[in-house]
């Protein structure tokens, strides 16, 4: 037994990373995995450069055995790609070739990448880079030559006083997608709208929403579709681009933990096993069916909460692998926190349904002005055992709200129930137990400022 490492629950405590506790104490975590060349590569990240050291490239060989490659800087790293033109994996600022070689983008080692993308017009030989700070570089993966294309802080307008804190990119459809998290205390008293979830033609910007935004991820095949998590005051976003347009549905979010811009990091969606998507949301683990039919998203499906940061998962040696990002004591804002620490999960994809029973609240509305008829976006409603809906209204009179269910996932809504709510009263709808469908969404008769609610438990 001696000669077996420790698993306790599926982590393995010498597989632990830390920083360094002096002159800073920052973070540790892992910020990006990605199997390649008979191994598996992190990376791990203190908060900036200036705030903490200790951290960089680690490989885990399929014995556990794990060494920092002497290759490693230190800084603030959470992208990955594998760059099919050229046969390397991107991570951090560090290039890997299929013999586990490791070369490093000098220019880059200073900024906090937070994704790697393909190139919009020579894919096989180039790609893009984001920093957290909103700067868009494109590499020459042969060359490892860079150069800055934008300042998306300007050309995306981010509010003055706005701190940037740009996450997740993705390339398809001819277009560059990205993502801005930013979200305090202003986005939440509605007093600024700094996220943004933005595209780029190689010609334009366009704005598609000004909520944080966190993940754009997608497949090359089976549609094509781009899929971007979020969330505002109202609920988790989970916004589609189908061939060339932008679509809506709202997830419940499973803890107000998340309700940073600093918090969120780094919610992901991978694939998990072969053509199986895994999305991490606001504290909820989903299945994210890839395909698209009739130009619709097939429904998705709740596996669990949890209330781990998951700066990044994968599948290794036929293991589920969640990054960790354990103890943080960042700059000593954690009196209660020594060594920064971080750690791996290593177990099977099925062993997320122990968890933690899916449970959320949210809806399509928070004090929104609602229009007459105009049905709200849709809502997730599978996979909780418990439903109820709280709608209040602000109206001169009273205003009849219709409960619309889609049963088969394909977009057919149907009347369920409806609701008359007199101004300023609160009612509440509780749902037989065991009724479900796969999405819902809610209709006013009159226009309305109203909320709708759903709480799942």
């Amino acid at each position: 037994m001696s000669d077996r490492p420790v698993n306790i629950g599926g982590v393995f405590p010498h597989l632990h990373v830390t920083a360094d506790m002096v002159p800073r104490r920052s973070e540790a975590g892992i910020g990006a995995l990605m199997p390649w060349a008979d191994r598996l590569w992190m990376i791990t990240y203190p908060s900036n450069r200036i705030s903490g050291s200790g951290t960089g490239l680690y490989e885990v060989m399929p014995d556990l055995t794990m060494r920092r490659r002497p290759e490693s800087v230190v800084g603030t790293y959470a992208n990955r790609l594998l760059h099919a033109g050229t046969d390397q994996v991107v991570i951090g600022p560090h290039v890997i070739d299929p013999d586990g070689e490791v070369r490093t983008i000098e220019p880059l080692v200073e900024h906090r990448l937070t994704a790697t993308m393909d190139h919009l017009y020579d894919p096989k030989r180039m790609a893009y880079f984001l920093t957290m700070e909103g700067l868009l570089f494109e590499v020459d993966m042969d060359t490892l030559a860079c150069g800055l294309l934008w300042d998306l802080t300007g050309e995306l307008a981010l509010p003055d006083g706005a701190w940037p804190h740009f996450k997740g990119g993705h390339t398809a459809m001819g277009r560059v997608v990205v993502c801005n998290n930013t979200y305090d205390e202003p986005e939440y008293l509605g007093k600024r709208r700094a996220g943004r979830l933005a595209e780029w033609d190689g010609e334009m910007w366009r704005i598609i929403a000004e909520e944080p935004f966190m993940e754009a991820a997608g497949r090359r095949n089976l549609g094509k579709a781009v899929f971007a998590t979020g969330w505002d005051n109202a609920s988790a976003l989970l916004k589609v681009l189908i061939d060339g347009k932008w679509r809506t549905w709202r997830l419940p979010r499973a803890s107000q933990c998340y309700d940073h811009g600093w918090l969120t990091e780094w919610t992901r969606i991978r694939e998990v096993e072969t053509e199986r998507f895994l999305m991490d949301c606001h504290g909820m683990l989903y299945e994210l069916p890839a395909q698209v039919y009739g130009g619709d998203i097939l429904p998705i499906k709740p596996i669990c909460q949890h209330l781990r940061i998951i700066p990044d998962f994968c599948a290794w040696m036929g293991l589920l692998v969640l990054a960790g990002n354990q103890t943080t004591p960042n700059s000593d804002a954690n009196p209660l926190a020594g060594q920064p620490q971080a750690n791996l999960w290593l177990g099977k994809s099925d062993d997320l349904w122990h968890f933690g029973k899916p449970q959320g609240w949210g809806g399509p509305w928070r004090r929104t002005s609602v229009t007459a008829g105009e049905p709200s976006d849709p809502f997730l409603m599978t996979g909780f055992e418990h439903k109820c809906l709280h709608l209040t209204q602000v109206s001169p009179g009273a205003v009849e709200f219709t409960i619309e269910v889609d049963a088969l996932g394909d977009g057919s809504f149907g009347a369920c129930e409806t609701i008359a709510v007199a101004a300023g009263e609160h009612a509440t709808h509780v749902f037989p137990e065991g009724f479900s469908a796969h999405w819902v969404r809610v209709v006013a008769d009159r226009d309305c400022t109203a909320t709708a609610q759903f709480v799942y438990s």
